[in-house]
């Protein structure tokens, strides 16, 4: 049992009757919230829900984040989080986080950055299925390729297109 297990304690999530599985999504705000992009929060939850039961949802944001933006993503009913510089790290120290918790059976990515790479491949070395969504133009086509699924979110006209396996 690695030590990072030991400090860590879980509370059991009831899964649901159909027996589907819990998600842990975490969202790169700075690289998917633009106004270029104009994405809905919503949108992605009821993408996420023909997967399973979303349990966390993060969206971590930079210290430049409006207050108008914090109350949206809020009333969105998921948890901002405003990190002082670089919102790498802090995102991937969720992600570990997600991926030894024994509740959740599915990591999804929300962000264009072949910087997370590493925790894709980490999540399904621990058996958890991996999800990742973005948006073209710079969507990852590593992350892309090694996620289990790839969703492509088209801001024009909010539509998704999975992988192909």
């Amino acid at each position: 049992m690695r030590s990072f297990e030991k400090l860590t304690s879980y509370i059991p999530l009831r899964k649901s009757e159909s027996g589907s599985k819990n998600i842990g999504l975490l969202v790169d705000g700075p690289n998917m919230l633009r106004k270029e992009f104009s994405l809905n929060l919503d949108l992605v939850r009821e993408i996420i829900s023909d997967y399973g039961n979303m349990r966390v949802g993060k969206v971590l944001l930079n210290q430049y984040a409006s207050d108008k933006l914090i109350e949206a993503i809020v009333n969105q009913g998921f948890t901002p989080i405003v990190v002082a510089g670089d919102t790498d790290v802090y995102m991937a120290v969720e992600a570990m986080e997600l991926i030894y918790n024994p509740n959740i059976d599915v990591v999804a990515l929300m962000t264009r950055d072949a910087d997370f790479l590493p925790i894709i491949n980490k999540a399904k070395e621990n058996g958890k299925e991996t999800i990742v969504i973005g948006a073209e133009p710079g969507f990852s086509a590593a992350l892309q390729n090694s996620a289990d699924d790839a969703i492509v979110l088209k801001p024009e006209n909010h539509k998704n297109e999975p992988k192909d396996d």
